[in-house]
């Protein structure tokens, strides 16, 4: 299957942890289909004048898991905890 770009909003403040480099990875509701070498265009949301701010980057997904593959722990487990995402540094 061929490689897309997939467009999303992002908000200021997360916006601005993937300018910097701090925020490597992407938290989304799993309602579209992605793939390892797809495009994620973010595009920075304005979330009080609900308005694009003009500002966008392109980053190349490299790993993708949907939640509803993982079988570790049970519901109750899920409904009481929640997940956690976190993003690891690179080996390099």
């Amino acid at each position: 299957m061929k490689a897309r770009k997939i467009e999303k909003k992002t908000w200021p403040k997360l916006f601005n942890e993937i300018i910097k480099g701090n925020k490597t990875f992407d938290l989304r509701l799993g309602d579209f289909k992605c793939k390892k070498g797809d495009t994620l265009l973010l595009r920075e949301w304005d979330p009080k004048v609900k308005k694009y701010t003009g500002r966008k980057i392109e980053k190349k997904i490299t790993f993708v898991i949907r939640t509803d593959n993982i079988k570790f722990w049970t519901k109750k487990e899920i409904e009481r905890h929640g997940f956690q995402i976190m993003s690891l540094e690179k080996p390099f």
